[in-house]
C-alpha cells in the first residue's frame, strides 16, 4: 500500500503512526465474513459481558428475529437479520434494498413501534418506518390450499420459492479517517497504538459531536449519563495479547480478527472460492484503502448490495472538506471585514 504523507482527512494512511504512535505494532482489526454467520448471538453476548454493557434487546421488533435492531450505546455488537423470498436456483438477489412483502399482523406493527422507546439510548434504534408498518397492518394473505405434491413438482421449479437468512454481525468499522475523532473537542476519542478508535467514558462531557460525525451512524448515546458509548475492539484484551471478546466466542469464525494486512489477503482469497462455488454476489465491504474512509478496520464479506444490510454504499468521511470549508469560511470573514472597512472609510469622508 503507498501512504500519502500529511493527509489526515482522506485517502490511504496508516493510522497509529499519523496519531504520534512510535513504533506502532501492526493494525490490528476485523473480517467478518456473513456466508457462516448463523446468527447464535454469541458475539453480542460476549461483548456484554467483557464490557459490562447494559442488558437491552428482551423485546423482539415484531419484524423478525431481530432483537437488538440497530448498534446503540448498550449493543456495542449488532446481529442483523434480513430475511429473503427469492426464487428457487437463482443466485442473484432480487433486492436492491432491503426486502419487501407483507408481515404478519397490525400487531407486530404495534410492537416494534412500541420497543423503541425503552431503548434507554439516545437516538438508539431509529423509530418504525411507515412502509414496513404497512406491510405489517395488510393482515394475512392467502396462501391456497395445501398442495398434493412436493412443492415444485407440479408447477416447476421456476415458479417455487425458497426463503433465505442473510445474517450479519455489525460493529464499528474503527474507520482509517474517523471523523468522530476528527470532531470530539475533550480527546474522550482516541487512536490506539492497534489503529483502532476508543472512546473515554470518563473524558466524555456528552456533547455529541461524535454522533453525526459518523458516517456508519455507529456512536449513540445513553439516556442516563449522555456520555457517547461504542465498540473498543477490547482495547484492554489487545494490550494483554488477548482475542477481543466477540470473536473469541464466535463459533463458526465468521468473526476473524488479526492483523489488517492479513485479513485482507483472507478475504480475497474468500471471495475467490465463494466465486468459484457458484456465488457470484459475494463481495467486500470496507477493505478498500482507497474508499471514501479510507478502508475500515471492521470490515465485512457480504452476500448481497450494501444497503441491504443497512450500510451506506459509498460512505465518506464527513470531515473531508474542513480545510476547504475553513478556507471558504476564512476568505469570506475577510471579504466582510473589507467591506466593512470601506463603508466606514466611505461614510467618514
Amino acid at each position: 500500500m503507498t501512504l500519502r504523507e500529511g493527509n489526515s482527512l482522506y485517502g490511504p494512511l496508516d493510522p497509529a503512526p499519523d496519531a504520534g504512535w512510535a513504533d506502532a505494532p501492526p493494525r490490528m482489526g476485523f473480517f467478518t465474513d456473513t456466508s457462516v454467520c448463523i446468527g447464535c448471538k454469541a458475539c453480542e453476548v460476549a461483548c456484554k459481558e467483557w464490557n459490562d454493557v447494559p442488558a437491552s434487546g428482551f423485546d423482539l421488533l415484531g419484524m423478525s428475529y431481530d432483537n437488538t435492531g440497530a448498534l446503540t450505546a448498550n449493543s456495542w455488537r449488532h446481529v442483523a437479520f434480513i430475511e429473503q423470498p427469492r426464487p428457487a436456483g437463482h443466485r442473484t438477489s432480487p433486492f436492491a434494498a432491503a426486502p419487501t412483502g407483507p408481515a404478519a399482523s397490525p400487531a407486530s406493527a404495534a410492537s416494534a413501534a412500541g420497543t423503541t422507546s425503552d431503548s434507554g439510548t439516545d437516538p438508539g434504534v431509529p423509530p418504525g418506518q411507515p412502509e414496513p408498518a404497512a406491510r405489517m397492518a395488510d393482515g394475512p394473505e392467502f396462501l391456497g390450499m395445501p398442495g398434493s405434491q412436493p412443492p415444485g413438482r407440479a408447477t416447476g421449479v421456476e415458479s417455487r420459492t425458497d426463503f433465505r437468512w442473510l445474517m450479519m454481525s455489525n460493529v464499528c468499522k474503527h474507520c482509517t479517517h474517523a471523523a468522530c475523532l476528527d470532531v470530539c473537542p475533550t480527546g474522550s476519542l482516541f487512536r490506539t497504538e492497534f489503529g483502532t478508535v476508543v472512546v473515554q467514558e470518563d473524558i466524555c462531557n456528552g456533547c455529541g459531536y461524535c454522533i453525526p460525525a459518523c458516517p456508519y451512524g455507529v456512536i449513540d448515546q445513553r439516556r442516563d449519563d449522555g456520555r457517547a458509548w461504542k465498540c473498543t475492539l477490547c482495547y484492554d484484551r489487545l494490550g494483554a495479547g488477548l482475542t477481543p471478546a466477540c470473536a473469541q466466542a464466535c463459533p463458526t469464525e465468521s468473526i476473524q480478527f488479526g492483523p489488517l494486512d492479513e485479513l485482507r489477503e483472507r478475504a480475497a482469497r474468500r471471495v475467490a472460492t465463494l466465486h468459484e462455488r457458484g456465488v457470484p454476489e459475494a463481495r467486500l465491504y470496507g477493505h478498500d484503502p482507497t474508499d471514501g474512509v479510507g478502508g475500515d478496520g471492521a470490515f465485512f464479506l457480504l452476500l448481497d448490495e450494501p444497503e441491504v444490510y443497512g450500510l451506506p454504499p459509498d460512505p465518506v468521511v464527513t470531515t473531508r472538506d474542513l480545510p476547504k470549508m475553513w478556507k471558504r469560511a476564512g476568505l469570506a470573514a475577510l471579504a466582510m471585514a473589507a467591506a466593512a472597512v470601506a463603508a466606514f472609510v466611505g461614510g467618514s469622508s
